[in-house]
């Protein structure tokens, strides 16, 4: 533990991925010591070469300069949790592949911990958690003698923004003890704006409900695109009538690929929660999910696949960023290999055997879609036909 005169040490689990890393950089540059404990020794040594293993508008500049301040280090070593103030664990609750969210991975993860965890420190669960399971962590810990402080303390950041994001918005402050709360403020004291405080569980449902929240509209655009498409009309002409000034429209975003590592596992958290009965969970997934075989099914009534080589650019989740979670493209992918005669994929941004530079894709493919709409694409010239699937439309351009 440190004195008053030294800064406080944060030690962050799991400290070197997308919710870790901005966090822990965010802190230090605020004045605290922070270690972000890791299992990948890849990118603990990238991080403490000052190098973002993931695309992150502003954390390289903000990593390099927490480096070079010595207030930043990424490690291995779990024995730095004993000598922490704070211990953030993001850790959150994986869904298996029957669609079930497992509440007791995270405490069993925080519980595996309980020998390096020390009386007095403050623990902060960052990540989504199934509902209670800050309650369950806090009893379990208590039950194997500890006393800690506990908060939830969920992130909201959209990913490729994190940093920036978690600098202008509101941050929820989840804990059900007075030294909870004051600690927990106290630790986004000069990181976020402001904080918002409510129970553990006002916060994990938040955090669950902000991002089914976000899922349910991206199905109704879905939905909405794929009414007016079906019908033959021009979606991006019907989109323009709704939205152009007027007021209680802003929030219908435009139609595409639902994915990522939170959007859906959460909504299907949020269905486990309710006895399996939150019906309009269950239509967004259908609808979004539905979406890549809507599009190949479009494509086949305008062009003969099965002697074609398609093109697919993008295989990312969402535009500009490195991360293939949960990315429909990979479904786009599945779909079309069985009905063409070969699939070509392509993602500048990405490292993976399967995908060939993108020039390869322009020089031989007959049919190319583009899944994911990076930057590096809008000046791209085209031989073959093209489908966007991003523009409104899922007609053929010449």
């Amino acid at each position: 533990m440190t004195s008053a005169t030294t800064p406080p040490v944060t030690v962050i689990v799991g400290g070197c991925g997308h919710v870790g890393l901005p966090l822990g950089v965010a802190l230090a540059g605020a004045g605290q010591r922070v270690f972000a404990l890791d299992i990948d020794p890849a990118k603990v040594a990238k991080v403490n070469n000052a190098e973002v293993p993931f695309i992150e508008a502003g954390l390289p500049e903000a990593l390099a300069a927490v480096r070079a301040a010595g207030t930043f280090e990424a490690t291995l070593d779990p024995t730095t949790i004993t000598a922490a103030n704070t211990v953030i664990v993001v850790i959150g609750t994986p869904v298996d592949e029957h669609l079930n969210p497992d509440p007791n991975e995270v405490v069993t993860a925080v519980t595996g911990l309980a020998h390096l965890l020390c009386d007095g420190q403050l623990l902060v669960l960052r990540s989504t958690v199934y509902p209670g399971v800050t309650r369950r962590v806090a009893e379990a810990l208590t039950q194997r003698g500890l006393r800690l402080d506990v908060a939830c303390c969920p992130e909201r950041l959209a990913e490729g923004v994190a940093l920036p994001e978690l600098r202008s918005l509101p941050q929820i402050i989840g804990a059900d003890t007075p030294a909870a709360i004051e600690r927990a403020v106290r630790l986004f004291d000069g990181v976020a704006p402001s904080c918002l405080v409510v129970s553990t569980a006002a916060a994990e449902l938040a955090k669950l409900f902000t991002n089914v929240w976000r899922y349910l509209k991206f199905a109704a655009a879905n939905q909405f695109f794929m009414l007016a498409d079906g019908a033959g009309v021009d979606y991006a002409e019907v989109y323009r009538a709704i939205t152009t000034d007027y007021p209680r429209a802003r929030d219908l975003p435009a139609p595409g690929l639902t994915a990522g590592p939170c959007l859906f596992k959460d909504t299907m958290q949020l269905s486990a929660y309710s006895d399996n009965t939150f019906a309009l969970g269950h239509a967004a997934m259908l609808i979004n999910e539905g979406l890549p075989s809507y599009i190949v099914r479009r494509v086949e009534e305008q062009f003969d696949l099965r002697t074609a080589c398609v093109g697919i650019l993008g295989m990312a989740f969402k535009a500009n960023v490195d991360d293939t979670r949960s990315s429909l493209s990979y479904k786009l992918r599945r779909l079309l290999r069985f009905r063409a005669a070969r699939v070509l994929c392509a993602d500048p941004l990405l490292d993976d055997p399967r995908l060939v530079p993108v020039a390869e894709v322009i020089a031989e493919a007959d049919l190319i879609l583009i899944a994911t709409p990076h930057d590096d694409f809008a000046g791209l010239e085209f031989r073959q036909p093209v489908v966007n699937v991003w523009d409104m439309t899922l007609r053929i351009r010449p």
